[in-house]
């Protein structure tokens, strides 16, 4: 067994594989419906948060990223643009190639949905008590590591 690896036959760490995924879905969804924009699709929302977390890329770079085929990456850029979030640019090296950059717009927009989001976050917060609280602390890091594996 890979050293830190749970042990899925025990039943300890099976429970707390499933307690974990079981967890983090419900707190995903909740967090999804704290939006600004309601007009915008979750997927949509995502694609502007890797363009604030990564920087301009090609539609491909972003279908890639995003784990959905090209002809939906295009057509969500298409109808990002339409909403003025983002704009496409020739590509600095491949002339047959665009890029997309998110707007001034869609960092406004991203801003406000991070700050009601964290919001609603430490309105949840409130109801544990110093010791939940540190744990939860603790456990952020760990949680942004599991997120980027």
């Amino acid at each position: 067994m890979l050293k830190n690896m749970p042990d899925l036959t025990h039943g300890d760490d099976e429970a707390a594989v499933n307690a974990l995924r079981s967890a983090v879905m419900r707190l995903s969804r909740r967090l999804k419906h704290q939006r600004v924009d309601e007009s915008l699709s979750p997927t949509e929302m995502s694609v502007l948060g890797t363009l604030a977390r990564c920087g301009t890329a090609t539609p491909g770079e972003l279908a890639r990223k995003e784990h959905v085929q090209p002809p939906s990456m295009t057509r969500i850029v298409a109808l990002l643009e339409s909403k003025g979030l983002v704009k496409l640019e020739p590509h600095p090296e491949d002339r047959r190639q665009k890029v997309v950059t998110q707007t001034e717009r869609a960092e406004t927009m991203l801003e406000e949905s991070r700050s009601k989001r964290n919001a609603f976050l430490a309105s949840l917060v409130e109801g544990l008590d110093e010791a939940e609280w540190e744990k939860l602390r603790a456990a952020a890091p760990v949680l942004e590591k599991l997120a980027h594996l």
